[in-house]
């Protein structure tokens, strides 16, 4: 048995270094052009909708609620969100994200 891994390492000894560095990079290619790049895009998408937050604005707190902008306070960084008649809650401006089905719905 360890004769045979011998001769499979002896087989594939020939140029693997080089082979291996080329893998390595192109997995990080990989890695960054699928994963890495398109993360960065939502990011920078989300990051400019809270910067152009206005009232009266669909929206979806991080916790998963739906309401409308109320109004919006940039000194402490927190949105005032209607959820229902009366009801107005508080969130920091960075777990205010939009809401996908009002955009759905006027097209």
């Amino acid at each position: 048995m360890t004769n045979l891994f011998l001769a499979a390492q002896a087989a594939a000894g020939g140029g693997s270094g080089m082979s291996m560095l080329v893998m390595m990079v192109a997995i990080f290619a990989i890695m960054y052009f699928f994963m890495i790049r398109p993360q960065q895009k939502r990011q920078k998408e989300i990051q400019k909708f809270q910067n152009e937050l206005t009232e009266g604005t669909q929206v979806v707190t991080g916790g998963g609620i739906y309401g409308t902008v109320k109004s919006i306070d940039l000194a402490k960084n927190t949105v005032d969100v209607k959820i229902a008649r009366d009801v107005v809650i508080t969130v920091d401006k960075g777990y205010v994200f939009k809401d996908v089905t009002s955009t759905s719905l006027q097209k």
